[in-house]
């Protein structure tokens, strides 16, 4: 039984991402100048295989994949590579083959691939697209950046709300431009404003008689045009959409958005504050040692700063720590288990506020909670350190003192680690990217400030 469960495993491994042999059997490809085994190797690959693949290799040898084999960059690729490189790769494509690779995209794509460009690639985008394609893109370019109506597509299937199933099933079976992959059919009033919509499997299970309003889904919700794309996800997320029309300032539909976009932006908001909290931005593995310096050092050197507060509290205790020895010795396990107990309630608290189970109705009921847990957790620790130290070192007092100081440490960091990103977010400010420096600064401060304050009054 277990060899068949790691036979299945390993077949499971194998047929996700790319095969770890592909991107040596790409390089000798290429170093021989062979484009049929290069072509043999890259053409079966799913669009965003050949993004990750792009992205695996260097500059060179992107540029040769290009040369050679230059049918993999299909629209779909493009909107599949990362950010940092589709520019290279726009501006190494003949304006031909740009202008085909586009064409393929649904216009949310468009935009998403355009929104990340300079201008004059902008313009070589635009230009290959027709003329009402690129009305619609430059149209959803004048929305703001993360609004609904950057997030949106404009390939809307409507049907007027008077029809009945048999009039939509042979509207569709007529239209010439139907969007590769849609979910409702959305209803309009004489006025194209959305007022619900039917899901494709009730319209094709449903007798060709019944009427449309008749078999209209409940989860139906209409989203704003300049509604912030977080705000959307977070819709999708919360009443299990599949997709939702986008209206103007007068209800009007202009456009419908799908999961997969809306899953993506939800994506991305996990992984932004994941990245905050360690405090850096948005990078990938293509990005160069400069620009991975430069998003880095900023918050490197504000916690060179904070740290600075905390070696001004060691600093006043440096004539305790000259009589006993042992305090240096202990002193960075406080701290350091104030800034792990800190962490794990400012995730916790950053976690909760990103998917709004953090309120200002349950906040001190979830502050309480977490206040008692460091509590719990400090007293649990305390106990057992300070019989360890007032052995390891012979003195009952030591043991006393550090085992009070872990219990005050371990409260106060359960409590910042909640109240921080809490009172940050009141104020309007991120509280993934700020959190983390006041938190450690209090866990240090404090950690510091009890152990060696105690031990000063206590043993000398």
């Amino acid at each position: 039984m277990a060899d068949d469960a790691t036979t299945v495993e390993d077949r499971d491994d194998e047929g996700f991402g790319l095969d770890d042999r592909l991107v040596p059997d790409v390089r000798l490809a290429l170093a021989a100048g062979d484009r049929p085994r290069l072509a043999s190797l890259l053409d079966p690959l799913h669009p965003a295989d050949i993004a990750d693949l792009l992205e695996q290799i260097g500059t060179g040898e992107r540029r040769e994949v290009l040369l050679l084999a230059p049918q993999i960059i299909t629209g779909e690729v493009l909107s599949e590579i990362d950010e940092g490189l589709r520019e290279e790769v726009i501006a190494f494509l003949p304006r031909d083959q740009l202008a085909e690779a586009v064409r393929e995209l649904d216009s949310d794509d468009v935009v998403d691939l355009l929104e990340d460009l300079d201008l004059p690639q902008q313009e070589a985008v635009l230009d290959a697209l027709e003329d009402a394609d690129r009305l619609a893109a430059e149209r959803a370019l004048s929305y703001p950046e993360y609004s609904a109506g950057r997030l949106m597509q404009r390939e809307v299937v409507t049907a007027p709300e008077h029809w009945n199933v048999g009039q939509t099933i042979d509207h569709l079976r007529a239209s010439a431009h139907l969007p590769d992959q849609f979910y409702h059919v959305v209803l309009v009033d004489p006025r194209h404003r959305p007022t619900g919509y039917v899901t494709l499997g009730r319209l094709m299970s449903a007798p060709r008689a019944t009427r449309l309003v008749d078999i209209t889904d409940d989860s139906f919700r209409t989203v704003p045009v300049l509604q912030d794309e977080g705000d959307v996800a977070y819709l999708f997320n919360q009443y299990h959409l599949i997709s939702a029309p986008v209206v103007d300032q007068s209800d009007r539909l202009v456009g419908v958005i799908t999961i997969d976009d809306a899953m993506i932006v939800l994506d991305e908001e996990h992984e932004e504050d994941v990245l905050r909290l360690a405090g850096v931005s948005e990078s990938s593995m293509s990005d160069s040692v400069l620009a991975t310096v430069k998003s880095r050092i900023p918050w490197l050197v504000v916690n060179l700063g904070t740290a600075g507060i905390a070696a001004t509290v060691i600093a006043q205790f440096e004539g305790s720590i000259a009589q006993i020895v042992a305090l240096a010795v202990l002193m960075p396990i406080v701290a350091s288990m104030g800034g792990n107990a800190g962490t794990q309630s400012l995730a916790v608290a950053v976690r909760a506020l990103a998917t709004r189970d953090l309120t200002s109705s349950n906040a001190w009921r979830v502050i309480r909670r977490e206040a008692l847990v460091g509590l719990a957790n400090g007293l649990s620790l305390a106990i057992p350190l300070g019989i360890a130290t007032a052995l390891l070192f012979g003195s009952a007092g030591l043991g006393a003192v550090i085992a009070c100081a872990l219990v005050i440490n371990l409260f106060v960091a359960a409590l910042a680690g909640i109240l921080v990103p809490f009172l940050l977010e009141k104020l309007g400010l991120d509280p993934a990217i700020a959190s983390g420096t006041f938190v450690t600064t209090v866990t240090d401060v404090v950690g510091f400030l009890s152990f060696l304050g105690l031990a000063t009054i206590v043993l000398l």
